[in-house]
């Protein structure tokens, strides 16, 4: 039994309820263009709310042993297990990506919230020999303060866990702005906390217009530490922001994966497994793989392969149990999509298959392959962020490495090899916060997540990921 889908309200200070102004957004099911329900918009005194609250939050929560603090995690992991089939449920009506991706994305984030409890007790300092026998010289790791997390639409649940559990494991407090276009999802992962016995205080969630709360919250006393998962555009823009007022900044920002595959390469393996990572939301992934770069002995056997398996996906509503691809989050995602093809062919690019809206209603678009695109195509240079793969063809690695690197985003990148020497290369010498050969091996809770260049700094796995929310204290002793 599935529970229905309900308007979601803000959390803020251990209360649910609706924004001080009475507004709201409607919240469209992207498969059928219809409401499905609303989310609370935040004025400016529920930010203020939310602040106050945020600060005394971190005063008990900062105070909260990491052992209690790790226990409490736990509990919110197991909560959201138990709530993986209704989470799952309200994710593919406000998000459109098929029921098993939105029930691995779920479970992927109990995993998620129990690797960074096992951190929270992990944050160790350091003894520093001194130059006199009689001082003691060694640091401390504090919680840096409140946070302000930024999340998009298109993992509602991954990109807003990674941010929460790192806060709550430091002993930070942290306002969650999520998406207004899937806000249940981050809704349920923050009531798995909250049922889990969060004080008060310690987390709230907010939704409204994302400029005028970016623009408060930032800039607030209150806050000490942003993280924003977003476009390179926005993102630089926070940046911008938050550096004007000494801010702790994670940035997650854009990509263009580059996929580099080598002749020597086991095509089989590397179509099968770029076709799921290409296609998997849709494309709406900020480390899909998009410029496939291929050696000129194979590539027009990769062509066809990937081809043909993008043919084959079945597409339409993720309820269907059967279908392997969903609609698109937004119908503004159609429309770009249409504008990139179209421009990409006048450009001279062959349209191998799709490049098509499907149907009148939802957001669907036919998985896609462009091949021989030329480097001047805006498609070359802007993120797709949706299910078109670029297939373009070298003859030297040295060209492979070049193109990969012309762009200044590097979030993720892939290779396809079986030569230890062209590896190497690839972990050398691509520029990139992430490269997985021969398989797709990222995003992982115990892995770095994040890229360099206009894609950001910092990560959000890994052992660095808590890094970004403390202050290291340094404490000299004589006697």
């Amino acid at each position: 039994m599935t529970s229905p889908y309900l308007d979601t309200l803000l959390f803020i200070d251990g209360r649910w309820r609706p924004g001080s102004g009475g507004e709201t957004i409607a919240v469209h099911d992207p498969a059928t263009g219809s409401q499905i329900g609303t989310v609370a918009k935040a004025g400016r005194p529920d930010l203020e709310e939310a602040l106050a609250a945020a600060a005394r939050g971190f005063e008990s929560w900062r105070r909260t042993s990491p052992f209690e603090r790790a226990a409490l995690m736990r509990k919110a992991a197991d909560n959201l297990r138990a709530a993986a089939h209704d989470v799952a449920h309200r994710m593919t009506l406000e998000q459109g990506k098929p029921l098993a991706q939105s029930r691995m994305e779920t479970l992927a984030g109990a995993d998620i919230i129990d690797w960074f409890a096992g951190e929270a007790p992990r944050a160790y300092g350091q003894t520093i020999p001194s130059r006199a026998p009689d001082v003691v010289q060694m640091t401390m790791k504090v919680p840096v303060g409140p946070v302000a997390a930024f999340t998009p639409w298109n993992f509602p649940i991954n990109q807003a866990v990674r941010k929460v559990s790192a806060a709550l494991a430091a002993g930070c407090s942290v306002i969650l702005k999520a998406p207004e276009e899937t806000p249940a999802s981050p809704a349920m992962l923050v009531r798995a906390f909250v049922e889990a016995g969060l004080p008060p205080g310690v987390i709230s969630l907010v939704f409204g217009d994302p400029a005028k709360i970016s623009n408060h919250l930032i800039p607030h006393p209150v806050v000490q530490k942003i993280s924003f998962t977003g476009s390179t555009q926005v993102g630089k823009q926070l940046a911008s922001l938050a550096g004007l007022h000494m801010k702790r900044m994670t940035m997650e920002l854009g990509g263009h994966a580059p996929v580099i595959v080598a002749g020597d390469a086991d095509l089989e393996t590397a179509v099968k497994t770029m076709v799921a990572a290409k296609f998997r939301n849709a494309g709406q992934i900020c480390v899909a793989p998009t410029r496939f770069l291929v050696q000129d002995d194979i590539a027009g056997d990769f062509i066809e392969a990937f081809a043909s398996q993008a043919r084959s996906l079945r597409i339409g509503s993720g309820l269907d149990p059967d279908v392997e691809m969903g609609p698109l989050a937004n119908h503004r995602r159609v429309l770009a999509l249409e504008g990139l093809v179209q421009d990409a062919v006048s450009h001279g690019a062959k349209l191998v298959t799709g490049g098509r809206r499907i149907g009148n209603a939802g957001n669907f678009f036919e998985p896609t392959v462009l091949a021989d695109v030329p480097v001047g195509a805006r498609i070359m240079n802007e993120e797709p962020f949706g299910p078109v793969a670029i297939v373009n063809r070298f003859t030297t690695l040295d060209e492979a490495i070049r193109e990969a690197n012309r762009l200044r985003v590097g979030l993720a990148s892939f290779g396809f090899t079986q030569s230890s020497a062209v590896a190497t290369r690839l972990a050398n010498e691509v520029a990139a916060g992430m490269m997985s050969i021969n398989h797709y091996g990222l995003a992982l809770p115990e892995v770095p997540f994040g890229g360099i260049g206009d894609s950001g700094y910092g990560t959000e796995g890994g052992s660095e990921a808590l890094d970004g929310y403390f202050d290291t204290r340094f404490v000299t002793r004589r006697g």
